[in-house]
């Protein structure tokens, strides 16, 4: 019987809330003790995942020596939020979380994302106070997700990229939006396989979160069907890297039954997802207990006895008919139920691994470290540091052993040396010229990414790069890093700054007014009016200024923005760039330390 679709709340605490509460509760490095249930032999503390890519093998995955693995992880959210970046670095050091994670025996780390981290966006959240996170610093959303990426593999973790939603606001039931539409996902599936190819700690992409009705699977309309939608966003990506596994989770409705939110992969059965690279495809499911939502089965008489055969008909049986390998990418409870407790315990014997080096089973990645989802919790408590000992517990017998032989982030880890030198050899009214000193590396540097700001301007072999297709008379920062053989990026340079020739400088176009709206010593808030002085309606804007002091922005709205030294520039949002002839918008930011000052604006608009 179909049963009304769930509710998914899974709603982020406020952080300010959650930091408050960091603030309050000393850190302690000693791991709190596992729970007594379910005890983990010893072997699977710091287990590392296998080595290289991974691909597939009927049911099992495989690393790149052929050994069996199995993804025994957590998922990371964040990215996908208005934050954009993994939650919790407002109270710790990001690689003191990855750290944590590996020693409770997790191996993989699933990070959700939203399209608008393609936007240049800047994450909101990180604290820097007392040494943390100090090499996130100036970094867009995406550099942020490098950071991890990289100090993942580099213990030995494997991480997988799930695009979550299409937009910040909120997740979708199908792939697209009338804001993304689908050119725009498959773009920027295709533009994370070519960012991290040659990382082998990505291992593969979460083609989209949780389709569901109208997603159907199977039913041949291409506006609605997830199956043909997987195959061409799965292709795409292989087309620029082939190594990758591709993830594709199932649907709400399938023939008139339902299960959870891209739970119900019953249509694989019949319609399997045809991929142009074999040994790629994994499937992924999605199930929860009854603090997420109620479901029929819970009300069964005869449960938990019911639940393995539910598994069995929505995304079991494809693993146990040897069909391909099974990722149940997210499960969660907040345990205070007895109806919860007996489901966990189900399931998780349910996932208990056979074969040889335990990883002849289902893969999985729990629902959530985050502490603060708001119908699961997470392995971490409110502290962001001490762990919830009663859900690991429940996890310990279901961890990934480690393999002999197997290498965490596979290969050469480490970075090349950071570009140094970087100078500006020579501008025009619409390029700019740039040199440095070439970097070192153990394996040897491949090329060199040129920042213009937060956006790449191109990649080179070489120690020299002209950035072209400028506007006369503005000033543009730059920055270089190294990348080698293995994909490893090197710290960015020291900045340099460069300003076009010609007509420019000061405003043009537009006239830009400052206000401070609040300053409270340590800090303060802030509204820019922007004013269009032209003709015609302004297609974008953009407002600099020199801080007078050591101010640094700490979040924007209603803007985008980088600050390099005490330059900050702010570019329109997708919302604001049209201003009609004598008509105005506004952004607004906060920035610290207080006692600024007004400095002086410069506005040009297109």
């Amino acid at each position: 019987m179909r049963h009304p679709p769930p509710i998914r709340v899974r709603r982020a605490l406020i952080g300010l809330l959650t930091a408050a509460l960091a603030a309050l509760v000393p850190f302690t490095a000693t791991v709190p003790a596992r729970a007594a249930a379910g005890p983990s032999s010893p072997s699977r503390q710091g287990a590392a995942a296998g080595a290289g890519y991974w691909h597939t093998e009927g049911r099992r995955i495989l690393d790149a020596q052929n050994q069996p693995v199995r993804m025994a992880g957590v998922n990371w959210f964040g990215f996908e939020t208005a934050d954009y970046v993994a939650h919790g670095l407002w109270s710790r050091d990001y690689k003191s979380m990855i750290d944590q994670m590996r020693t409770l025996g997790y191996n993989t780390v699933r990070l959700p994302y939203s399209d608008d981290i393609f936007k240049g966006v800047q994450p909101n959240g990180i604290s820097y106070a007392g040494g943390l996170n100090t090499d996130l610093q100036g970094l867009d959303s995406l550099h942020v997700m490098d950071r991890i990426v990289d100090y993942a593999g580099s213990v030995g973790l494997k991480v997988v990229l799930d695009r979550h939603r299409p937009d910040s606001s909120a997740q979708s039931a199908l792939w697209y939006t009338s804001a993304v539409p689908e050119t725009t996902w498959i773009a920027d599936l295709k533009a994370l396989a070519a960012r991290y190819l040659g990382n082998t700690a990505v291992i593969g992409i979460d083609l989209h979160n949780e389709p569901h009705d109208p997603a159907c699977w199977g039913c041949g309309d291409p506006n609605t069907d997830w199956r043909l939608a997987a195959e061409r966003a799965g292709n795409a990506v292989l087309s620029v890297n082939p190594s990758l596994l591709i993830f594709v989770e199932g649907v709400q409705t399938v023939n008139g039954q339902s299960n959870w939110w891209g739970g119900n992969l019953a249509g694989a059965a019949t319609a399997p997802v045809r991929l142009d690279v074999a040994g790629r495809l994994v499937y992924s499911a999605h199930d929860y207990a009854t603090s997420v939502a109620q479901q029929p089965w819970f009300s069964d008489p005869s449960f938990p006895a019911n639940m393995p055969a539910v598994w069995d008909k929505n995304w079991g049986y494809l693993f146990k008919q040897n069909i391909a390998p099974v990722w149940l990418g997210e499960f969660g409870t907040t345990l205070q139920s007895t109806v919860d407790q007996k489901w966990l315990a189900a399931l998780v014997d349910y996932l208990r691994p056979t074969g040889a080096y335990g990883a002849d089973s289902f893969n999985w990645t729990f629902w959530s470290w985050n502490p603060n989802s708001g119908d699961t919790g997470g392995i971490l408590k409110d502290d962001w540091q001490t762990v919830d000992t009663v859900k690991d517990g429940y996890l310990a017998a279901v961890k990934a052993p480690g393999f002999t032989g197997g290498g965490g982030g596979g290969g050469d880890t480490n970075a090349p040396s950071t570009p140094a030198g970087l100078a500006v050899t020579g501008t025009s009214a619409s390029s700019v010229s740039l040199s440095w000193s070439a970097s070192t590396d153990d394996t040897g540097v491949t090329g060199y990414d040129v920042y213009r700001g937060t956006a790449k301007a191109g990649r080179t072999t070489g120690t020299s790069f002209t950035d072209t297709g400028l506007t006369a008379g503005t000033r543009y920062d730059y920055t270089v890093r190294a990348v080698d053989a293995a994909g490893n990026v090197s710290p960015a340079s020291v900045p340099v700054t460069a300003t076009t020739t010609g007509t420019g400088g000061g405003s043009s176009g537009c006239r830009a007014t400052y206000k401070v709206s609040s300053d409270w010593g340590s800090g303060f808030n802030a509204d820019i009016t922007v004013v269009n002085t032209g003709s015609s309606t302004t297609r974008s804007w953009q407002v600099t200024w020199e801080w007078p002091g050591g101010q640094t922005v700490s979040g924007m709205w209603n803007a985008s923005y980088h600050q390099v030294g005490r330059t900050v520039t702010a570019s329109n949002a997708d919302h604001n760039g049209a201003i009609a002839a004598g008509a105005s918008t506004g952004f607004g930011f906060g920035a610290a330390p207080g006692g600024a000052g007004t400095p002086a604006l410069s506005c040009r608009a297109a």
